[in-house]
């Protein structure tokens, strides 16, 4: 079989990159469709910059994806630069040794993504196997790098990824998840040593691994999306293009620097936003969903946002990433928030409590079905279900003074699936003096009576407190920031809906907006 013949067979039907199956929903296989999505916005974004030139037509740029799994970036940059350069390099075997080996380089995530990226891009899992369709590699790895790495542990944890040395410190053989690219303190030294010599990338692009298990524990695991993205950006390409998780576009943990970095530093040319990752990832579900950018270091000023929901593109163009310190993901929302926002109230935030508000973790244990002597009331989760339990007053150490407030608590997490009308928040409980709880709920309070208490779980049944919330709830995590855009009230009446429309001038469009989104919600729901 000829080179050229080997080589053509790669457009093949079916395309095996659509039919592997993910690591997890943390290193999830990015689909050809998505990939080639994003590479012809990067085309689009480079004929724009240099007077219509084509990115596939020139033999000098050079591309790199930092996390390889399957290769799918790294094979689709060959497809389209094997068809640009025809011009320029007629010879299809030299075309191809050179871009091979001169444009697309990799690093692989774990020893089995390298061989499967190599087998993509290389047609062989040995890069100058006999099968391979580059000829002139001095080594089977090729420009596809990966090595099993060790963490650097400072104590408990690796000082770089944030991972937990009792579950990542392994024996020989089993892999590490200690990836090359973010475990380093220079990384365009790491890449000299990885690649040989110093390396200028044009382009970096890829699909990271979101989280590292184990990392904060729990639900809370490390993210390291972002990492990824910051090592890109130090290296100082043209463009870097990433697919990521949606979360850091209004929350997730130790993600506020990197939020603020990149919705106010003006190099985001195109953000595409998915919030059911199902659209880009069939059969995948995110919390919070997926997207992916462009960054642009010679870009500065506005962003053009596409939404797509249930297949559908809704673009906005020159949005203003940094009008807020979190991202507006749905458009249809900014009028509605800036009139809630132009009075310029008090938030609830002040009267909502941290993590944890009274120092009793979820699974406190040290509390009776009765009380007498002195307990008070202490509302938990016990089995799966909503308890009053009771406990010593003594063993509170942390805001004594709200253990005899009247007080609203509200769940810490709610999550209903990625579908709407959405409820957002769970039910509210309003809590009489003397009362604590644990870690399930954060305290809203001090109110002066139950009626004050009451009035503020009136408050916060209606659609449109909850639809403030959902514009910074992106999990189903809803911390105490969440409450940032929500206004406070006067505690003296039963609030709803209407009064809350009229108050703020929100318009018939609008309000069938808020409810297309959030559900009623009564007294007795979960």
């Amino acid at each position: 079989m000829s080179n050229q013949a080997s080589f053509a067979l790669r457009g093949r039907n079916p395309d095996v990159l659509t039919c592997i199956a993910n690591l997890s929903n943390d290193e999830v296989f990015t689909p050809p469709e998505l990939a080639n999505r994003m590479l012809d916005t990067l085309a689009e974004s480079w004929a724009a910059a240099n007077g219509g030139a084509h990115i596939w037509a020139d033999k000098t740029v050079r591309f790199l994806d930092p996390c390889t799994k399957s290769g799918v970036f790294l094979r689709e940059i060959t497809v389209r630069l094997t068809k640009g350069l025809t011009g320029d390099m007629p010879d299809l075997e030299e075309r191809v040794n050179h871009i091979l080996t001169k444009q697309v380089f990799g690093i692989g995530i774990t020893h089995l993504t390298s061989l499967l990226a190599r087998r993509s891009v290389y047609c062989s899992k040995h890069a100058k196997g006999k099968h391979s369709i580059a000829k002139s590699f001095a080594s089977d790895d090729g420009n596809i790098w990966f090595e099993r790495l060790g963490h650097a542990w400072d104590g408990t944890k690796c000082r770089y990824c944030g991972a937990p040395r009792a579950i990542f410190d392994r024996e020989e053989g089993l892999e590490t998840h200690a990836y090359a690219f973010i475990h380093t303190d220079n990384v365009k030294t790491r890449m000299a040593e990885l690649f040989g010599g110093e390396m200028q990338f044009d382009v970096i692009i890829g699909n990271p691994p979101y989280q590292m298990t184990g990392g904060a524990g729990g639900s809370s695991d490390s993210s390291i999306y972002h990492l990824f993205v910051q090592q890109a950006l130090n290296l100082e390409p043209r463009y870097a293009a990433f697919v990521t998780p949606s979360r850091w576009l209004a929350g997730g943990r130790g993600l506020d620097e990197f939020r603020a970095q990149m919705l106010n530093g003006g190099h985001l040319r195109s953000l595409t936003d998915f919030p059911d990752s199902g659209d880009a990832f069939p059969g995948v579900q995110i919390k919070g969903g997926i997207c992916y950018f462009l960054w642009d270091t010679a870009h500065s000023g506005a962003c053009d946002v596409t939404r797509v929901a249930g297949g559908t593109e809704h673009l906005q163009r020159g949005r203003q990433l940094g009008e807020f310190d979190v991202f507006v993901r749905d458009e249809r929302a900014l009028g509605i928030l800036r009139k809630v926002r132009s009075n310029k109230e008090p938030s609830v935030l002040d009267l909502v409590s941290g993590d944890t508000p009274f120092g009793i973790a979820t699974n406190f244990e040290d509390w009776t079905e009765k009380g007498g002597n002195g307990k008070i009331a202490l509302h938990l989760i016990n089995k799966g279900k909503r308890a009053i339990g009771f406990m010593k007053r003594g063993d509170i150490r942390k805001n004594t003074d709200s253990i005899d407030t009247w007080k609203v608590l509200v769940p810490k997490a709610y999550g209903a699936g990625e579908t709407f009308p959405h409820q957002i928040l769970g039910r509210a409980i309003v809590a009489a003096p003397p009362s604590a709880c644990t870690q399930s709920y954060l305290v809203v309070a001090p109110f002066q009576s139950e009626r004050a208490a009451q009035s503020f779980a009136s408050y916060y049944r209606t659609r449109l407190f909850r639809f403030l919330v959902s514009l910074r709830k992106i999990t189903q995590d809803a911390l105490r920031s969440t409450y940032t855009w929500v206004p406070q009230q006067s505690w003296n009446r039963t609030w709803t809906d209407e009064l809350l429309y009229t108050k703020y001038g929100i318009t018939k469009n609008e309000i069938a907006f808020i409810e297309s989104m959030i559900r009623p919600m009564g007294e007795d729901d979960a």
